[in-house]
């Protein structure tokens, strides 16, 4: 195995990686902003405000994407990692 080829292997697992977090991440800082707007709005600081809905928020679609996730996580896996390991 060569450098290039280790490296292109890690670029597409940071990829994989990107693309996987990125429903969950982007559901918590919409679900933050539009709480700190309403905090800002209604001047209500309150922790447990924030802390709740954005938590179920990232629940609800962590368990929506699961699929997506696993399917993303197979084919890199047989796609790039396996025929490696095989020396394909």
């Amino acid at each position: 195995m060569t450098e290039a080829i280790l490296l292109d292997i890690l670029r597409q697992a940071l990829w994989v990686a990107l693309v996987i977090s990125l429903p969950v991440l982007s559901v918590a800082l919409i679900a933050g902003l539009a709480i700190g707007l309403v905090q800002a709005l209604t001047s209500i600081q309150e922790m447990t405000l924030t802390f709740v809905p954005k938590l179920a928020a990232i629940l609800v679609v962590f368990w929506a994407s699961m699929s997506f996730s696993g399917q993303t996580l197979v084919r890199f896996w047989q796609d790039a990692i396996i025929p490696m390991v095989i020396g394909n």
